[in-house]
């Protein structure tokens, strides 16, 4: 397949089913607020809590969405989540946002998880990109203020997981039941990157630039297992690690977003360290991580591979062995984000129903998970084709 035909393909699958698909079925104009859960036969819940990942997301979205396609009804769903998030999701008391609101704007869950946090500038600072809302750039700025006030560990570096809404030390740092209750974790870091990564592009102060540089350090020092260039995921507060987990999803997408940080800084010298490092992640991911239908393992636990395909380690595949390909311009890295887009296309499409399963079973058969929920949103896959587009136009 030329590159030119896997353009078109990613245009189609990003505005006519994706985008289409939150728009239609997700946004409901007459309580203007999104379905918090929509199950996969399409079953909407009007009263399902909306976290606060899944409204960023929804944000950032639409938000590059419309600095690709300057549509009228990508610019209003970019504007009603920003709405929810400043009228209901902040905590006009203590700053922030919380992890989790009702429908009708009361506070559900009020901690204040700083991978929320940061899900919270990346989005405001796309959609400063997008409309130049000079609101939205402060508010991101704040956000970055508070971060570094709360969640910064002036001690060992890096991140805390989680306070209380009014700042105050919390027992339960988890990110959901499925983590390990721990002072910090590779997950969180990995989107403060990100975050502060886009925040960069619109606010660059040499408080930012030192945080952004401590960060990708912290990948390249602490996060990355020198040995085996998977990622250690959970730690104790002096970064001694927790786990014995490899996730193959967040290995390869952690593998380009490095290379984007250190782009964005414009350091050749970081740059040529950090990829040489995404290389080696890419390499391991294509080793160890893929099944003999070509999609990407969820993780493997010590010994114990989980052989299921969420959608977005299959997402994050595609850009991060493109990715992989331009740095080294090996033609088996190609190879393999073709593969990783045919397996979305057979598998984890819903021909019948629109957008993409949860994921599919060992056996390929779709999930019994919710194809639209507080994790489940239009990121991964929305920004996965939106990237793939920019790098296929760049060349």
């Amino acid at each position: 397949m030329e590159l030119k035909d896997l353009k078109k393909e990613f245009e189609s699958e990003l505005t006519k089913n994706i985008l289409s698909y939150w728009v239609k079925e997700v946004y409901d104009p007459e309580r203007r607020i999104f379905y918090g859960r929509i199950t996969n036969d399409g079953k909407k819940y009007p009263e399902a809590a909306l976290s606060a990942v899944f409204t960023t997301r929804i944000l950032w979205t639409f938000s590059a969405a419309y600095r690709c396609y300057p549509a009228a009804i990508y610019r209003h769903m970019a504007g009603e989540a920003f709405r929810l998030l400043r009228e209901m999701f902040w905590d006009n008391v203590n700053g922030g946002i919380y992890w989790s609101i009702l429908p009708n704007g009361t506070a559900l869950e009020t901690k204040k998880q700083f991978y929320a946090q940061a899900f919270f500038i990346y989005a405001l600072s796309e959609y400063y990109l997008a409309f130049e809302d000079e609101q939205a750039k402060q508010l991101a700025v704040k956000m970055f203020e508070l971060m570094e006030k709360h969640a910064f560990d002036n001690k060992y570096g890096g991140y805390i997981e989680a306070m209380t809404s009014d700042w105050q030390d919390i027992d339960d740092q988890r990110l959901s039941s499925k983590e390990l209750n721990v002072k910090k974790s590779m997950n969180t870091h990995l989107h403060i990157l990100e975050a502060y990564t886009s925040l960069y592009r619109i606010w660059k102060t040499k408080e930012l630039e030192k945080q952004l540089r401590h960060l990708i350090r912290l990948f390249l020092d602490r996060i990355t297992d020198t040995k085996t260039f998977h990622f250690h995921l959970f730690f104790d507060a002096d970064w001694t690690v927790r786990s014995d987990i490899d996730s193959y999803g967040h290995d390869i997408e952690g593998s380009w977003l490095l290379c984007e940080a250190a782009e964005v800084l414009g350091d050749k010298e970081l740059s040529e360290e950090v990829e040489q490092v995404a290389l080696k992640m890419a390499k391991i991911t294509a080793m160890e991580g893929i099944g003999k239908d070509g999609g990407i393992y969820y993780e493997k636990d010590g010994d114990h591979l989980q052989e299921q395909y969420d959608w977005w380690p299959q997402a994050e595949a595609v850009v991060g062995f493109y990715n992989a390909w331009q740095l080294s311009g090996d033609e088996s890295y190609l190879t393999l984000c073709r593969q990783s887009w045919d397996f979305i296309r057979r598998y984890i499409f819903d021909s019948k129903r629109g957008e993409w399963f949860w994921g599919v079973s060992a056996h390929l058969v779709p999930l019994n998970e919710d194809k639209v929920n507080g994790w489940k949103a239009p990121y991964h896959n929305g920004r996965m084709c939106m990237e793939m587009l920019r790098r296929l136009e760049s060349g």
